[in-house]
């Protein structure tokens, strides 16, 4: 039998490296995306098993197209990819961190989204997960009851992170759009909630178990046939409101 091959893009750490090593236990090959090499082969060597390296930069256009190249055949592709600009707290946050931001979390989407559609599209059954953010919902950020009890209300009780949030934000609108342009694939976004993972400094010290996001993000990477496309969930399977 012919085993099912993932690419988890960002995977050298946190929830990446928890969703490599769940598809990897799961029976799945893995293939695990890092920019640094180094990072990339220790995490592998820590999985073990089906998991292989493969050197991607998703802001790097020959990056992508040499790991598109060198991956093949791919059914299930992951865009865990993402970053916060230190600084960019607030309506002050420069234009070059809006830039920067974006650069990873939403022009490295479609880059490597796109780049492995061909891929995807030999497949038997394609599926798309999008690792986005709760703060990045309009629904809960607009809705006063849902931003005053929010847990660890300064995420959504203030315009912090605005070029994160709002690139997440942009994600999830791509996400739709690329669901409803491709009804064969199964492609979805998921707010994997509050980790302790590198990402920020809030997240690393009020943040929980990578693990249990990723546990998401497996769940959404191996929907059947029939299940929801073009959708927003939290990481227990919770609709979440754009």
């Amino acid at each position: 039998m012919t085993s099912t091959i993932a690419l988890v893009t960002g995977a050298n750490k946190g929830i990446g490296q928890e969703i490599a090593r769940q598809l990897v236990r799961a029976g799945l090959t893995v293939h695990l995306g890092s920019r640094d090499a180094g990072r990339g082969l220790r995490a592998v060597e820590e999985i073990g098993g089906d998991c292989h390296f493969v050197q991607l930069d998703v802001t790097d256009k020959t990056s992508i197209a040499a790991a598109a190249s060198a991956i093949g055949a791919l059914d299930i592709l992951i865009n865990n990819a993402g970053m916060m600009v230190d600084g960019a707290i607030g309506p002050e946050a420069s234009v070059d961190s809006f830039r920067t931001t974006y650069e990873t979390n939403v022009f490295g989407v479609v880059a490597v989204t796109n780049a492995f559609l061909p891929a995807l599209r030999r497949s038997s059954a394609p599926r798309i997960v999008n690792i986005s953010s709760g703060t990045a919902s309009l629904g809960a950020s607009t809705d006063e009851a849902v931003r005053a009890s929010a847990v660890g209300a300064p995420a959504m009780h203030s315009p912090a992170a605005v070029s994160y949030r709002s690139s997440k934000t942009a994600l999830n609108m791509i996400t739709t759009l690329y669901a409803q342009a491709l009804p064969e694939f199964r492609i979805n976004a998921l707010a994997p909630g509050l980790r302790a993972t590198d990402l920020n400094g809030r997240a690393r010290s009020l943040g929980e178990d990578p693990a249990e996001a990723a546990e998401g993000a497996v769940r959404l990477a191996q929907l059947g046939d029939d299940g929801p496309t073009g959708a927003f969930f939290s990481w227990d399977g919770t609709v979440m409101p754009w």
